[in-house]
């Protein structure tokens, strides 16, 4: 059995499973929600829980159905307008959920998201152990971005993001991307568009075959759905981007069928994924500055697992304050770490570079020692993924 056919038949294996649907898939083309799609997706995630499976909905289209339900003409150009149209929007979209979920003796819960609630660490668990709640209670999380109260979230690519973030959050075996194509496409020699059935990683040649920007309703696209992909990818988590114009297409992949671009490793592939600890450092915060060390940190921090200490640091490009997220650099600026600092920006400046016994008879310097503990650091290889 060839590596691909190995990742496809470990995909029937897979018991906790995100689905993400586009705006593209949830909605007809006059953008009104299309009630025959949404009641294909609930038969086909009533399967799923037929099986054992967990099932998670990360949902777009809120926006959608608050314009049809509002009689506007074109999606709203002002954050307000967008903020009403999702407010409007969101109700409708879970009163769909409800009755297409309650029809097959399923039970859904919402969760609306934002970017700080996953980024600040106490309302970080609250979400997981909720989430969890539910999942372990049979019920089928419906999630989505909280766009009513959200500024810079509402923007190119949010869900898809949103979807990783989800997946990471819970843990899960796969997700997938459910959009309004066959999957990660190329032009082979005979000038025709094909379907990619598996990468390892998304790397640089993968990214460069990403088209399309989404419509006048949908906000994300190819290149976003590969981002959060590879977000997955590094957890050890597979992802699957494939035609959600026919909801079975799940079921066909979690039977092993050749069915849309699969992702990833075989699972079980979690000895080598992130602790949850450090995947909320690696991809719930945004970095507020920068540290650049010599090329002995650099070494020792990846070959020994070393914390990072002050001797190693050349240069510390802020401000930020005692606990922020910073990249860790090397001399030639390419960023291998990343980590929470135990100290404000300031006082890194004044310790870098020297020894512990250069400062320590310095009562305002004397308690520095580790810049960034080994257990607030997760490092960065080139081709994206992380590692404890």
């Amino acid at each position: 059995m060839d590596n691909h056919a190995q990742i496809r038949a470990s995909l029937t294996n897979a018991r906790r499973i995100v689905l993400k649907f586009g705006t593209r898939v949830l909605v007809a083309e006059d953008g009104r929600p299309d009630p025959a799609r949404l009641e294909a997706i609930a038969d086909a995630i009533a399967t799923l829980r037929k099986e054992g499976r967990q099932v998670i909905v990360v949902t777009s289209g809120a926006v959608g159905a608050g314009i049809d339900a509002l009689g506007l003409k074109s999606r709203p150009k002002t954050l307000p307008g967008l903020q009403m149209a999702a407010s409007v929007g969101q109700a409708r979209l879970m009163a769909l959920y409800t009755d297409v979920f309650r029809t097959r003796g399923l039970v859904c819960g919402q969760m609306l998201l934002t970017a700080d609630d996953l980024k600040d660490r106490v309302r970080h668990l609250n979400a997981r152990n909720t989430l969890n709640q539910l999942l372990q209670s049979g019920v089928v999380p419906v999630i989505n971005e909280n766009d009513v109260v959200s500024v810079a979230e509402i923007k190119l690519g949010d869900n898809d993001k949103l979807a990783a973030l989800v997946s990471l959050l819970a843990d899960a075996d796969v997700m997938f991307l459910m959009t309004s194509v066959a999957g990660l496409l190329r032009v082979n020699e005979a000038g025709v568009k094909e379907r990619i059935p598996h990468l390892n990683k998304v790397d640089d040649a993968a990214k460069a075959l990403a088209v399309g920007k989404g419509s006048a309703l949908s906000t994300g696209g190819m290149a976003t759905k590969l981002e959060a992909a590879g977000m997955v990818a590094g957890s050890g988590a597979a992802s699957v981007i494939a035609d959600g114009r026919d909801p079975a297409n799940i079921l066909r992949v979690l039977r092993g069928e050749d069915v849309g671009t699969l992702i990833g490793r075989p699972l079980p592939a979690r000895s080598g994924a992130l602790r949850h600890r450090k995947q909320w450092i690696r991809h719930f915060h945004k970095s507020k500055g920068r540290i650049i060390v010599d090329d002995g940190a650099r070494d020792a921090i990846i070959r020994r697992k070393t914390s990072l200490l002050p001797i190693g640091i050349q240069k510390v490009e802020g401000p930020f304050p005692q606990g922020a997220l910073v990249d860790i650099a090397g001399t030639d600026g390419t960023v291998f770490a990343r980590g929470l600092v135990e100290y404000e920006s300031e006082l890194i400046h004044q310790v870098k570079g020297r020894k512990t016994s250069e400062y320590a008879r310095q009562p305002h310097l004397s308690f520095v020692h580790e810049v960034v503990n080994r257990d607030n650091l997760v490092l960065t290889d080139p081709s994206g993924e992380t590692s404890p």
